[in-house]
């Protein structure tokens, strides 16, 4: 059965700090790409950041200098540090594993409120 859990979600402050975490369970992690993506209400689902297995990335205009994926292969695990949050960086945030010659793979989601 394959898992995706994110944690580390909450409210915070607009400056402040949160770290993202996606525990992955059921695939072989490392032929995976993985992906941070959010949504915040009415809005459609975007890509945030992307990390290749290589441990090459990609961010959205939007969170670039602000926000790092990392990953561990080792441990099944991909991070999401987000640094300066802003009131516009509220959203649900997902993890996401995607690989070209399989299905892709979502968490449930985790919610991030930045607000004074």
């Amino acid at each position: 059965q394959v898992q995706l859990v994110e944690s580390g979600g909450g409210l915070v402050q607009p400056g402040g700090s949160l770290r993202l975490s996606c525990g992955v369970s059921g695939i072989i992690f490392n032929i995976y790409i993985m992906n941070w993506y959010r949504q915040a209400p009415g809005k459609q689902r975007e890509l945030v950041a992307q990390i290749t297995s290589g441990g090459s990335t990609n961010y959205a205009d939007s969170v670039k200098g602000r926000f790092t994926i990392s990953r561990d292969n080792a441990n099944k695990m991909v991070y999401l540090q987000m640094n300066s949050l802003k009131p516009e960086d509220t959203a649900v945030y997902y993890c996401n594993a995607d690989n070209e010659r399989f299905r892709a793979y979502w968490g449930q989601g985790t919610q991030v409120t930045v607000s004074s």
